[in-house]
C-alpha cells in the first residue's frame, strides 16, 4: 500500500483540477503522470477521481488540505504543497480564479507569511516563477 501522505497528495491534486469545475487535457496529463511517478495510479481511493468517474466539490478539496497540512502546518510543508500545486495549475497555461484562490488560502496558511495580506499578484507572480523553473527541469 502506498504512503497515506502520497494519496492525500495526489488527491488534492486531482481536487484542485476539478476546482474550475473542469478537468483540463493537461491538467489529466499532468495527474496521470504524477499519480504513476507517485506509484499511487491504482490506488482503490485514487482510481475513481484520476479517471474522472467521481467529480471532487471545492469543498472537499479544502478538506483534503485542511487534513494534510493538519492545524499547525510549518512553512515547509505549506512551501511544498504549494509548489506541488503550481506545477498541476500552470499545466494548463492558464489559471482560474478559484485555483488563485486556493493558493492564496493555502499561501494564508503559511506561518512565514506575515499577517495574510500579500496580494494575489505577489502570489501568481511567485507560482509562476516557480512553474518556469519546473517547465526548465523537464527540458
Amino acid at each position: 500500500m502506498a504512503d497515506k501522505n502520497v494519496i492525500n497528495l495526489v488527491k488534492i491534486l486531482i481536487g484542485t483540477a476539478w476546482i474550475d469545475g473542469t478537468i483540463q487535457p493537461e491538467e489529466r496529463e499532468y495527474l496521470n503522470r504524477v499519480a504513476k511517478e507517485k506509484g499511487v495510479a491504482d490506488e482503490p481511493e485514487i482510481q475513481p477521481l484520476l479517471h474522472e468517474f467521481t467529480t471532487v466539490k471545492p469543498t472537499e478539496c479544502y478538506e483534503w488540505v485542511k487534513q494534510y497540512l493538519g492545524d499547525r502546518p510549518t512553512s515547509e510543508e505549506c512551501q511544498q504543497l504549494l509548489e506541488a500545486l503550481s506545477g498541476l495549475i500552470y499545466s494548463d497555461g492558464i489559471v482560474a480564479t478559484e485555483e488563485a484562490n486556493l493558493l492564496t488560502q493555502l499561501q494564508s496558511l503559511d506561518p512565514n507569511n506575515i499577517g495574510g495580506d500579500q496580494s494575489s499578484n505577489t502570489i501568481l507572480s511567485a507560482i509562476r516563477s516557480l512553474y518556469q523553473r519546473w517547465i526548465a527541469k523537464l527540458e
